[in-house]
């Protein structure tokens, strides 16, 4: 899943008074992961991950994420000739 924006992420953490660390307890991941989101470093994570962001601050996930397009657009698919 593709973060939709780092500034979204951090303005709901601090809404919610939430630090990295606890995010990243809550969530399951590192705080080094939290804060590469964060500081736009990384800007993808697998969809079980970000349902567990998105639940842990208490908002919809389409708030945070968007579906990675490459990966649900079978990138593997190939044009069979006859």
């Amino acid at each position: 899943m593709k973060l939709e924006s780092a500034a979204t992420l951090r303005a709901i953490m601090e809404q919610r008074k939430m630090s990295m660390a606890r995010l990243a307890r809550y969530a399951g991941c590192s705080k080094s992961f939290i804060s590469a989101l964060c500081l736009e470093r990384k800007t993808t994570c697998t969809p079980q991950l970000a349902e567990r962001i998105a639940e842990a601050l208490e908002v919809p996930l389409s708030l945070l994420f968007v579906v990675n397009q490459s990966a649900a657009s079978g990138r593997n698919a190939q044009k069979v000739s006859a």
